[in-house]
């Protein structure tokens, strides 16, 4: 059982090896050691005080101890700047990356739709049809580079929240409208259950949106039986208005369950359905729901589906 325990336990050894860092620069094993160095000075001066009538013996084997600690909490705090520096030099490039691709990529985006207008001449059947998966890669690319830029201001502490009433029953009306026809198209019925009377929330109506979007996407995508079926559900329940997405789709295995909110990360089941993503909606959609005071989280079942909701606190009137 304690083999488990610790072979669970990560204590920050892979966040070390990403920045490659040392054994002795690694925070995590530094704090081990200090507990066990706290442990054994602990035992180590009560043998000493109890065979030993030697106050000065003890206060040397104290002074060691202290000065050990002190190295190893110096080496910890080193440590922990130089991963501090590496993040934000890391989320630094990111952003201004971001911002360069975003402009010239706009300009692709306004000259294609010029294109597809026809207002400088009609194109063919086969130009359309490269016309389209530009607008497509285009999109797709400028969709990336707002994901990006979320996660380098979420992790910079200045992800932008727009707090305004907002009815949820309406947000989801809008956002399965434009998704059915993706739905359609993947064999898969959505339902709306919001037939009572729900209190709004206070939120971002934008960062909101996103999120039901991407929850209704993700479930559409991994839902392949030939009865697929995606359910957004909406409720008062405890002082909170409850939504909820559930599909019976390929859902989550256990072992991938506790990493299913991080950035990039994307389960097996779904690499291997060959879906387009970047492992970030998630990430983003918990960051939102949290900014704005409310809680999200999940269940799952492998081959059985799942089931992704959100709480927000009412609007106190």
């Amino acid at each position: 059982m304690l083999k488990d325990f610790f072979r669970k336990i990560d204590f920050g050894f892979e966040e070390c090896r990403e920045f490659k860092l040392g054994v002795w620069q690694c925070p995590g094993f530094l704090f081990v050691i200090m507990g066990v160095i706290n442990i054994s000075s602990m035992v180590g001066i009560y043998v000493i005080a109890s065979k030993y009538d030697s106050p000065e013996l003890i206060v040397v084997s104290v002074s060691v101890v202290s000065l050990l600690i002190f190295v190893i909490g110096s080496s910890i705090i080193r440590g922990v700047e130089q991963i501090i520096m590496v993040n934000r030099i890391k989320s630094e490039f990111v952003s201004i990356v971001s911002h360069q691709l975003k402009a010239p990529l706009s300009g692709m985006r306004w000259a294609s739709d010029v294109l597809a207008s026809n207002r400088i001449g009609e194109l063919n059947g086969k130009q359309e049809e490269y016309l389209k998966d530009i607008q497509e890669s285009t999109s797709r690319m400028i969709r990336l580079i707002n994901d990006l830029l979320d996660v380098s201001r979420i992790e910079s502490g200045k992800m932008e929240i727009n707090f305004q009433d907002i009815d949820l029953k309406e947000i989801i009306t809008i956002v399965v409208k434009e998704l059915n026809s993706f739905a359609m198209a993947n064999n898969v019925k959505l339902i709306i259950d919001a037939n009572r009377e729900v209190s709004r929330v206070k939120t971002d109506p934008i960062r909101i949106k996103m999120v039901i979007q991407n929850f209704v996407d993700n479930a559409i995508k991994y839902t392949t039986s030939e009865k697929g079926v995606v359910k957004v559900f909406l409720e008062n329940r405890n002082g909170n208005v409850y939504c909820s997405v559930e599909d019976n789709g390929l859902g989550i295995s256990k072992t991938e369950q506790a990493r299913i909110f991080d950035k990039f990360f994307r389960g097996n089941g779904i690499v291997k359905k060959q879906t387009i993503g970047t492992g970030l909606g998630l990430y983003i959609a918990k960051a939102a729901i949290e900014s704005s005071k409310g809680k999200i989280g999940f269940k799952s079942e492998k081959k059985k589906g799942s089931t992704f909701w959100f709480t927000l606190p009412v609007v106190e009137d």
